[in-house]
């Protein structure tokens, strides 16, 4: 059984009629996958600036939403570009949209948002630049955006799975 739940602010929330709305297309697509898979999960959009933010929650056992996050959020990440080409099919226009199971996406911002803060830390107090573990883009941007607050410097640097970001003081 799934709950669907919109939050937006009051100027977006007249639809546009111009086609289908992405939160709409995505949250079919997933309620489909979900019952394919035989789960059950509460779904809830929210729109926050231009980005739509879809949760997925496991009703009673977290366990049971797990395999669709996978290990280090593979299958999750799998799933939210199946979702996107489904959103693109549908409307003809690309989304930014972003998929979370059971919080994984909110806590990994939480360890990003710790690493970050440790890296920067380690940075000012010996003057050395900082590598991280490779990150999706995605990640890259929380880090990136926390280091500039720390007002250091920060730039992605290896190619494809090895990309990653660098801190530096300069």
């Amino acid at each position: 059984m799934t709950e669907e739940t919109t939050t937006a602010p009051e100027e977006d929330a007249v639809q546009d009629d111009s086609g289908p709305d992405e939160g709409d297309v995505a949250a079919d697509y997933l309620e489909e996958l979900l019952d394919i898979v035989d789960l059950d999960g509460d779904l809830e959009i929210e729109i926050r600036g231009e980005r739509t933010f879809i949760s997925i929650d496991a009703e009673e056992d977290a366990q049971d939403l797990q395999d669709l996050v996978g290990r280090n959020g593979e299958v999750l990440d799998a799933l939210q570009e199946l979702t996107r080409l489904a959103v693109l099919t549908s409307t003809g226009s690309r989304t930014r949209l972003v998929l979370d199971i059971n919080g994984h996406r909110a806590a990994r911002n939480e360890e990003l948002k710790k690493l970050a803060e440790d890296a920067v830390e380690k940075v000012k107090s010996s003057g050395e630049a900082v590598h991280l573990d490779p990150m999706s883009a995605f990640e890259r941007k929380i880090v990136h955006d926390i280091v500039a607050e720390a007002e250091l410097v920060s730039e992605s640097e290896g190619e494809g799975k090895r990309r990653h970001v660098v801190i530096s003081a300069e």
